[in-house]
This record gives C-alpha cells, sequence and structure tokens, in this order.
C-alpha cells in the first residue's frame, strides 16, 4: 500500500520544491537530522488533506503558520488530482517570550484533557510564565478588562507573581471551573504560602499496590510512575 501511495501521490511532488519550503530549509541550514519520516510528512498531510475533501467535503484547512507549507501541498494535491479547489487559512504560532513554541515538546505539551494534564499541574504552567510573557498572555488567554491587565502587567519586581497568579486563576477557571481553583489554591497555600493546612486535594496521586512495594521500588520506576521523566532511559 505504501508503495502504491508514493506511485500515485508522490509524483505530484518533487524534491526541488520539498527543500524549498521554509521549515526543510531552516533544518538544513541548522545542519539538524531530518528523518526521511519528517521529510515526508508533508506528502501525508497533503494526501490527508485530499482524503478529508473526498470522504467528509472539506474544504478549508486550519494550521499554524509553519504548516503553511503543508496545507498549501494539500490545495495543490486535490486541484491536480481531483480538481477540486480546497483553502488553507494559518495563524500566528503562539510563542513564548524566548521564541519557543507553547507546549510544543511531549514533556511541556499543555494538555487541555484533565487525564493528559492535572489541573494543577495545567495551573502551575500559567503560573510559571515568564515576566516577560504575562501581559500578553492575559490579553490573549483572558476576558479580563483592558484596564486590569495593564495594571497587573505593570507590577514591579517580584509583584508580577501575583499577576501570574491572576492569569494561572483565570485560565484554569476557564478550563476546569471554579471548585477546581478553590482546590488549586489550597494545594498551593499549603506548599508554597506556608499555610496551615495540609490540603493536597489538588494534586495528582499513582496508585501503588502493597504486594508491588513489599520488596522495594527501585527510584527510577517510581520516577516514571510519578512522570518525572517519560521513560527509564530518559
Amino acid at each position: 500500500r505504501s508503495l502504491a501511495f508514493l506511485r500515485e501521490s508522490g509524483r505530484h511532488f518533487t524534491i526541488n520544491r520539498m527543500l524549498n519550503f521554509e521549515s526543510v530549509k531552516q533544518r538544513l541550514e541548522r545542519e539538524s537530522p531530518l528523518s526521511f519520516l519528517e521529510f515526508n510528512y508533508m506528502i501525508l498531510q497533503a494526501y490527508d488533506f485530499l482524503e478529508l475533501n473526498r470522504r467528509h467535503s472539506a474544504v478549508l484547512q486550519f494550521g499554524g503558520s509553519d504548516q503553511w507549507g503543508n496545507i498549501i501541498n494539500g490545495v495543490e494535491l486535490g486541484r491536480r488530482v481531483d480538481g477540486v479547489s480546497l483553502f488553507g487559512l494559518t495563524a500566528p504560532l503562539l510563542t513564548t517570550s524566548d521564541g519557543k513554541k507553547m507546549g510544543k515538546t511531549a514533556s511541556g505539551a499543555v494538555w487541555l484533557n484533565a487525564d493528559l494534564l492535572p489541573p494543577f499541574e495545567y495551573w502551575q504552567y500559567w503560573r510559571n510564565v515568564a515576566d516577560a510573557d504575562v501581559g500578553r498572555f492575559l490579553r490573549i488567554f483572558t476576558e479580563l478588562p483592558r484596564a486590569e491587565i495593564e495594571r497587573l502587567e505593570a507590577l514591579p519586581g517580584a509583584e508580577i507573581n501575583e499577576a501570574k497568579v491572576v492569569l494561572a486563576n483565570e485560565v484554569t477557571r476557564m478550563l476546569h471551573g471554579e471548585e477546581c481553583i478553590e482546590q488549586i489554591q489550597a494545594t498551593a497555600a499549603a506548599l508554597f504560602g506556608g499555610g496551615n493546612t495540609a490540603d493536597t486535594d489538588a494534586l495528582p496521586r499513582i496508585q501503588v499496590k502493597a504486594a508491588e512495594i513489599g520488596d522495594g521500588v527501585p527510584v527510577i520506576d517510581l520516577f516514571v510512575s510519578l512522570e518525572f521523566a517519560k521513560s527509564k532511559s530518559e
């Protein structure tokens, strides 16, 4: 099936054109490894757009600005193969002040699903953003009045942490609800605020059977279970 796919769809793409896409050129200029799978991903995404049109009549593909080349490949493949008019729409990438994509890596992915990223960790992500990102993130991710945002981003020195807490509270409340915020604040106060309570309800937990720890558990296994690392080798 792979050979059939390459024979039917691959012939519509040239290496010359693929090498001219900005994403590929940047990797080559940085001498960053580029696997065969990554190089051919643009063909797979283009074919995916074509199939979505065939099966579900999709005519518009949304994506980040770094996906422009892949989307255009799908537009051209649809025109050449089926004679259909397809369209693409991209938006600027959300990046931090140092230019990195937000949540791009697996270890730092900002999942909205509580099963993939516990609410407390989601709150912590926003609480720990860089000082330079606070004002912009308040404008993008919250519905606070403009005057309040300007007040918060102007807080000097360590007081900017107040703005970070507001940012974390607002975005977490929108996603997980008010009750979740109350638990998180109680947990944060117990852990970091010198509070007298020991409320840790919002902290992520793992279940370990008594039989599993009877003879002891290697600390490296605990690190993986607690998701301090994705694998033992890491």
